[in-house]
């Protein structure tokens, strides 16, 4: 088991705590839940879907990373594929605060960049910023999209945001977890490179058009990528560097042994990731930092 389980694991009930185990019980735990495993666990608990997700809040709670607030915060967001992924926030001394991840956008981005085609429902232990309510907006679960919270009835996204904006305001475009791919190509043979190119190639950035897309590589040679998802509201925008961060989080990762960095975008993007992704790498440790345009 993760050593960031031992300090919760009173936690959980020990009836949970006997499903959970085939599952979490080693290392290599991908802080997600197949829809077989859910299955099992709630059959042998007596849970629905909602009661076990407000369980395994306490899990995903031990994944965030708050220097900064000591606030931790955990989600987990469940797939129409019955899929159940852990998101956690994620804060970084000596950047501005716009780079903090919040753990409604960990959980999306991690059921996105695990494939998952829509959401149903994501629970989280403290009602939902509004920032995070702007970002979850952009789904295509749209306000029907179900949020849950302890101790509370379980709403929709349009009981939390009301009268919202959002990308039908905007333009008849993509919604974010919708499947796409931009074509984009570079003369590479480079693992790295590709790697962030297929990244920019599958991100979302319906109003700008900006795609992006990034890779990291640490000190174990294992790779991790992230992609740009924009939002019609522009500020909850979701940078790539941010969605890698995600995914090397979730997936044992070390977010401070990055040794290299792709950053892969348009040359004639109206937005360019780039300062922002060296600046907050470099804070991070990570001395190498390449950018590739397309």
């Amino acid at each position: 088991m993760q050593v960031r389980f031992h300090a919760i694991w009173s936690e959980i009930t020990p009836e949970l705590q006997k499903a959970l185990l085939p599952y979490i019980g080693n290392d290599d735990f991908p802080a997600m839940l197949t829809a077989e495993q859910a299955e099992s666990i709630k059959q042998l608990c007596g849970l629905d879907d909602q009661a076990l997700a407000l369980a395994l809040l306490p899990l995903a709670t031990a994944y965030s990373f708050a220097p900064v607030s000591h606030f931790y915060v955990g989600a987990i967001a469940r797939g129409e594929s019955g899929h159940l992924y852990f998101g956690a926030n994620m804060e970084f001394v000596d950047v501005p605060l716009q780079q903090t991840i919040h753990a409604e956008q960990s959980a999306i981005t991690h059921a996105w960049l695990r494939g998952e085609k829509k959401l149903v429902a994501i629970t989280v232990n403290y009602s939902p910023c509004g920032h995070c309510r702007q970002f979850m907006n952009e789904l295509n679960s749209g306000t029907q999209l179900e949020v849950c919270l302890p101790n509370r009835p379980a709403l929709t996204l349009a009981d939390y945001l009301p009268e919202a904006f959002g990308p039908s305001d905007l333009a008849d475009t993509p919604l974010l977890l919708d499947e796409v791919n931009h074509g984009y190509q570079l003369a590479t043979r480079d693992e790295l490179v590709q790697a962030a190119l297929d990244a920019a190639n599958r991100s979302h950035a319906p109003y700008s058009q900006s795609h992006a897309g990034i890779a990291l590589q640490d000190e174990q040679g294992k790779i991790y990528t992230g992609r740009y998802a924009e939002n019609a509201a522009f500020n909850p925008s979701l940078p790539p560097l941010q969605a890698a961060l995600i995914f090397m989080n979730m997936s044992g990762g070390n977010c401070q042994s990055i040794k290299r960095a792709v950053l892969v975008e348009g040359e004639n993007n109206h937005l360019s990731q780039w300062n922002a992704t060296e600046y907050t790498l470099t804070a991070l440790g990570c001395t190498k930092a390449e950018r590739y345009t397309f």
